[in-house]
C-alpha cells in the first residue's frame, strides 16, 4: 500500500483545523437572511473573481436547482460571474474594477442579497459591487479568507475562513457554500412535508 506523504497529510489537517474555526452563528444568519430573501422573493445575486468566480456559480447553481423542491416557489438567484460578453464589455468600455457593480446597477433592489466571495477580501470590482449593494438597500454577505480584508468590514455579515494560503480558503468556500444550502434545502423539505 502506498504512502501517504507528509505534505497531504499537513493540508488535509490545515482544512481540518479551519473547520473548526468557523463562525458558526454567522453561518446561521447567513442561511436565515437567505430563508427570509427567498420567502419575501427577493432576488439573489453572487460574484467573485478567479476560484471565487468558479464557487459564486456554483453557489448560484446549488440554490437554484440544489434547493428545488415539488410544488414550491425556488430560489431567485444570479451569478454575476457567469455572462462573458456583459463581463467584457464592461471591463473593455468601462474598467474591470465596476463589472459587477454595473451588472448590480440593473437589477438589484432593496433587500435583495448580494454574496461576495473574495479570498483575500481586497478585489476592487468585488469591493465596488459591495458599495453599491448597501446604496440600494441590499444585504450584503461576504466570504472571505486570510484576515477577511476590506470585505469583512464592508458587508453586513462575514463569513472569514482564517486561511494562510488562498488554495485552503476556497475549499472552505466550497464547503461553506454546501452548509448554507443543505440548510435551506432542510427548511424547504420540512415545509414540503407539513404542507403534505
Amino acid at each position: 500500500m502506498e504512502q501517504v506523504t507528509d505534505p497531504v497529510r499537513a493540508y488535509l489537517a490545515e482544512v481540518s483545523d479551519l473547520l473548526t474555526k468557523l463562525p458558526l452563528s454567522t453561518i446561521d444568519t447567513v442561511i436565515k437572511l437567505l430563508w427570509q430573501a427567498y420567502e419575501g422573493g427577493k432576488q439573489v445575486f453572487v460574484l467573485g473573481n478567479g476560484g471565487s468566480a468558479a464557487t459564486a456559480s456554483h453557489f448560484a447553481c446549488d440554490l437554484g436547482k440544489g434547493t428545488a423542491q415539488p410544488g414550491q416557489a425556488r430560489f431567485r438567484v444570479l451569478s454575476l460571474t457567469d455572462n462573458v460578453p456583459l463581463i467584457t464589455a464592461w471591463a473593455n468600455d468601462s474598467d474591470y474594477q465596476h463589472v459587477f457593480a454595473e451588472q448590480l446597477a440593473n437589477l438589484v433592489q432593496r433587500d435583495d442579497v448580494v454574496i461576495a466571495i473574495s479570498g483575500s477580501g481586497n478585489s476592487p470590482n468585488v469591493l465596488n459591487a459591495v458599495r453599491l449593494a448597501r446604496e440600494q438597500g441590499a444585504i450584503t454577505v461576504g466570504l472571505c479568507g486570510f484576515q477577511g480584508g476590506q470585505l469583512a468590514h464592508l458587508v453586513h455579515y462575514a463569513l472569514v475562513v482564517p486561511s494562510k494560503t488562498i488554495t485552503q480558503a476556497e475549499d472552505v468556500h466550497l464547503i461553506l457554500v454546501h452548509l448554507i444550502t443543505d440548510g435551506l434545502k432542510r427548511r424547504l423539505m420540512t415545509r414540503g412535508e407539513k404542507k403534505a
